[in-house]
């Protein structure tokens, strides 16, 4: 049987904390917490959940925590907002470039769309001889 907390399908051969962080903004800690507040062992496996459990997990997710489209969507609108405003973090998003002051000169080079050369001599190549 497959189980599904808000929207996702959470593995059922994996410990349940670690597939609980399938859902996207529910991390480690997170997942630690959810688990200790429905009095869920952390050490058990999903398919070994039993439906009232699940369903504790499910209620105190839904309940306590912003995830997955919710969190998405005010995850977008706060970089929107950054953007109309006209601020440096919001510059950068529009430029796609790093926001939280990584350098770029030497690293972020996807992200810059520049794709790695290998360095060579700088001699151009002459016709090749016949």
């Amino acid at each position: 049987m497959a189980v599904r907390i808000s929207g996702v399908t959470i593995p059922n051969e994996k410990r349940v904390e670690i597939s609980l962080t399938y859902i996207y903004g529910v991390g480690r800690s997170i997942s630690s917490k959810i688990l200790k507040d429905a009095n869920v062992s952390p050490d058990l496996r999903v398919k070994d959940l039993s439906e009232d459990d699940i369903n504790k997990l499910r209620t105190i997710i839904e309940k306590q925590y912003t995830v997955e489209g919710d969190l998405r969507r005010e995850v977008a609108n706060n970089i929107k907002r950054l953007k109309e405003i006209g601020c440096y973090r919001g510059l950068r998003h529009m430029k796609n470039l790093p926001v939280r002051g990584q350098r770029t000169k030497t690293n972020s080079r996807s992200v810059r769309g520049n794709v790695r050369k290998t360095a060579s001599s700088g001699k151009k190549l002459s016709a090749q001889k016949t």
